[in-house]
């Protein structure tokens, strides 16, 4: 046998390079007792290669793709257009011809054959490509199997195929072809079963689609098909499809669409019998393989013949749990406003601040397991309420969770999530509030941010001429004084003490006045917020730049390793310069994602800010930093003697007003505290940061790790021991690179179970206009404007008028926020970042609203009701 063919009895998982995903699968498949495959062969990657080779203007034309990107579809269409006619006019060598006409005389040239695609780049537990190469049908005799061999080569660079690479990072000279000969089965039935639920994610639900006649019908979205869910050898649902068409295969070649006869159309595809049959081969098949699988069947004589089997890529990884109980996993990262992966020293670096919460890590992502709070009533009570103040959509799936009562009486038990004396739910915190809220001093604030400051300073000075497991120590240290720094009960204290002020302020204009979120007006230009403060603060830059025209057009191409070497070279750089490493030395540590230590900071990456600095400078007149201050200022005092003279009309309104008016200062004096912790714990996360950079430093130049970003890829402990021992097995790194690649893909659920299943929490529509998208209302006012559509904070081009949609905000992306006219995010709730800096400015804001980024279009006009929650495309 030589190396442009192998029989599937040949084929294994190491041999995926030379027959790709789907021929590798099939290989393994044909290997599990009791599961039928029907015969064939795999025409290998050193085929295709060979005859590439025989292919002259195939390389310039593979040049002219890789410099091509997505949005560039019509030169897509012509090159890849150019390189199938270019494939197909080839050849094939005559050794390769040779080897499949021995394989085709051994199992039968009589019989038809279906001849597919496949990808060494496709069925991969990172990406299916499902869908990308093509597929051909009943194909007979030799010189017909040649031809579509050549056609299943040149479908590698179907239009549809290369904007898939382009998307997910694939270079298209490193794919290459094999080509899948298999005996055809001419299939009464056929369909798709998936070994985990693909709506809920369920692990332990099989979702069957099963139509009559060939399977292509139902890929190809022809017919609807017959749905079957399936647990444990019971049906738990059946959706009957009225199914018009099939299609067959014709006894010359090729197939045809038939309509169904009379009378059937209605009719059950498979038999009770038969669905949990093929239930048993699906779990058999998935554990053959180790984890869910997408598997193609087909039905003929009453027999089930598996003609693929692929990893499912989209499901959430779940926590391995051995107790055989119910577990409830809740998002942490949805509490964080970062939403996406964190590498793993970002990860473990974080869990020395968690507070003794039970954190578990489960796809780059934090989650807390609260089955065993949701086991009791209060329990259920204390994670409804802080569910409810992180985000409305988790709090309204947990109630669902609820609701199951025989899901919940085989909850598992073990710590808490949520208990008095975990993290900052200490007994000596509702004193400190109720002295705080009492004495509503707010010197208290100046005290705390003071001390917190002393406090930084002199881990900077410690810390500067530590290393080695010194200074691994120390870190370990310094982190229990930042808990006790960002999370004692006074600091806390001073939050929420700020937090309750908002909620009596709109609970009582509520019931009083009937005005719905009046502490968003009088939240305008509090004192003491960093956050917004930050924003402000770069308007002051742009004031700077605005004189310069040489620095404005340098910002267009300005990169980050030669930021101000560059700008000293240019007119008014120094001054420009000057300016922005102030304001880099006040906020240089933030950026977006900023709890995950390892992602590149303002400092570090200088061009995220650029962006908003050109945006300021178009968007606004000189010295507007004063004057949006000034603005919010008053208007925030205007709302403030409105609601006074209204109160004062009302029956007891002197003692109404007299309690409004303590608690507007109340929510003055606090409120702008909210942020500050946060921003103490960043800032120490720079200085720390800096510190293990010249370890890695240190490592590199070892030997020990290749660049210094290595070291993102090792827990806090396994950094510290390659410092210690200076060893590590690299392959580590390159494993957890290439699980991070994966993990960032993946969208994480708010509320998931062990059987991981996705809990939804879906809003009651019935109040919001018809066809507008519900929300959590953050921020009051009603605007309208263009979307702008923004993932990433340095590609921001804020024009006047716009409303910024996005995944989520921390407090990296106030600076944005002066430009904007309103927010919309798809994760947040009343008292998260956004939202309160929203208030604070003055903007609508309407958050978590689901899937906003994919179903609003950048540049579609639309309008957000702040007030109620909701946003309507206009």
């Amino acid at each position: 046998m030589n190396s442009y063919v192998l029989g599937f009895q040949e084929i294994d998982q190491t041999k995926l390079a030379s027959v790709g995903g789907k021929g590798a699968n099939l290989g393994e498949l044909s290997k599990i007792e009791g599961i039928s495959v029907p015969e064939g062969f795999c025409v290998t990657t050193e085929a295709y290669q060979k005859t590439m080779g025989q292919t002259p203007e195939l390389p310039e034309l593979l040049e002219q793709l890789s410099h091509l990107k997505v949005e560039e579809r019509e030169r897509v269409a012509v090159i890849s257009g150019k390189i199938r006619c270019a494939i197909e006019g080839t050849a094939i060598p005559e050794e390769i011809a040779a080897a499949v006409a021995r394989q085709l005389e051994y199992l039968g040239n009589e019989e038809a054959y279906a001849v597919r695609s496949s990808a060494t780049a496709e069925d991969l537990p990172t990406a299916s490509f499902a869908g990308q190469q093509d597929t051909y049908l009943n194909i007979s005799g030799q010189e017909a199997i040649l031809k579509h061999i050549s056609k299943c080569w040149a479908s590698l660079f179907t239009e549809r195929a290369v904007i898939y690479r382009l998307q997910n990072g694939f270079a298209h000279d490193k794919i290459h072809l094999s080509v899948v000969i298999q005996k055809m089965v001419f299939p009464e039935a056929a369909g798709i079963m998936f070994t985990a639920d693909p709506i809920t994610s369920n692990r332990n639900v099989v979702s069957i689609d099963a139509g009559f006649g060939l399977g292509e019908a139902l890929v190809s979205g022809l017919v609807n098909p017959d749905i079957y869910k399936v647990r444990d050898g019971r049906i738990l649902e059946k959706k009957i499809a009225a199914k018009k068409l099939a299609i067959y295969a014709l006894k010359e070649g090729g197939t045809e669409e038939r309509r169904i006869e009379a009378g059937l159309e209605n009719r059950q595809t498979l038999t009770d019998e038969q669905i949990l049959q093929l239930e048993g081969l699906g779990r058999r098949i998935e554990a053959y393989f180790g984890r869910p699988q997408d598997i193609e069947w087909c039905l003929y004589a009453n027999k089930f013949f598996i003609v693929q089997s692929r990893p499912i890529t989209t499901l959430y990884p779940i926590p391995e749990e051995q107790d055989g109980k119910n577990h409830v996993y809740m998002s942490f990262s949805h509490q964080q406003m970062m939403t996406d992966a964190m590498k793993p020293l970002g990860l473990s670096f974080f869990e020395l601040l968690s507070y003794e919460f039970p954190l578990i890590q489960v796809g780059g992502r934090f989650f807390f397991d609260i089955a065993h709070d949701l086991a009791s009533p209060t329990g259920q009570k204390i994670v409804l309420m802080a569910a409810g103040k992180m985000d409305p959509l988790m709090h309204n799936a947990i109630k669902n969770i609820i609701k199951r009562k025989d899901f919940m009486k085989s909850l598992a038990r073990g710590k808490k999530a949520f208990s008095m004396g975990s993290g900052y739910f200490t007994w000596s915190l509702p004193l400190q509030f109720i002295k705080i809220y009492r004495s509503n001093d707010a010197a208290v604030v100046q005290t705390l941010m003071s001390r917190n400051e002393a406090s930084v300073r002199e881990l900077r000075q410690r810390i500067a001429n530590l290393s080695g497991d010194e200074l691994f120590a120390f870190i370990i240290e310094a982190n229990k004084q930042l808990k006790k720094d960002m999370s004692g009960p006074q600091s806390m204290g001073a939050v929420f003490a700020g937090i309750y002020a908002v909620s009596w302020l709109n609970k009582k204009m509520a019931k009083w006045l009937g005005e719905k979120s009046a502490a968003d007006s009088l939240s305008q230009s509090v004192a003491n917020n960093v956050t917004s403060e930050m924003g402000l603060a770069l308007l002051d830059v742009a004031d700077v730049v605005r004189h310069y025209p040489a620095v404005m057009e340098y910002f267009q191409q300005a990169k980050n390793e030669t930021f101000f070497e560059d700008l000293a070279t240019l007119a008014g750089g120094d001054a420009v310069s000057k300016s922005l490493r102030a304001y880099l030395e006040k906020y240089g540590m933030r950026c977006s994602g900023e709890i995950d230590i390892t992602r590149p900071r303002f400092s570090e990456q200088p061009t995220a800010l650029v962006s908003m600095i050109l945006s300021n400078i178009k968007n606004f007149a000189p010295d507007a930093h004063n004057t949006l201050f000034e603005r919010g200022l008053e208007e925030a005092k205007q709302k403030e003697q409105d609601l006074l003279k209204r109160l004062q009309q009302l029956p007891g309104g002197k003692q109404k007003a007299k309690k409004t008016k303590r608690m507007i200062s109340v929510l003055r004096n606090f409120t702008g505290y909210r942020e500050y912790p946060k921003y103490v714990m960043i800032e120490r996360y720079w200085i720390i940061k800096q510190a293990l950079l010249k370890e890695a430093a240190r490592l590199v130049s070892k030997g020990v790790v290749r660049e210094q970003e290595d070291i993102y890829y090792l827990s806090f402990e396994e950094l510290r021991e390659a410092v210690r021992t200076n060893r590590l097995d690299y392959s580590l790194v390159t494993k957890r690179k290439e699980e991070y690649e994966v993990y960032e893909k993946l969208t994480p659920p708010r509320i998931m179970t062990s059987e991981g299943e996705v809990i939804s929490g879906a809003y009651d529509s019935g109040k919001i206009p018809q066809g507008a998208l519900a929300g959590i209302p953050a921020s009051s006012g009603i605007v309208e404007g263009r979307a702008r559509v923004i993932l990433r904070m340095e590609d921001a081009a804020i024009e006047e008028g716009d409303i910024l949609i996005t995944t989520f905000t921390d407090p990296s992306w106030t600076p944005l926020f002066v430009s904007i006219k309103g927010l919309v995010t798809e994760v947040g709730g009343m008292m998260t970042h956004g939202s309160v800096v929203a208030r604070e400015y003055g903007l609508p804001a309407v958050v978590g609203v689901e899937n906003a980024t994919k179903l609003i279009k950048d540049g579609q006009r639309i309008r957000v009701n702040g007030a109620e929650g909701y946003v309507e495309l206009l």
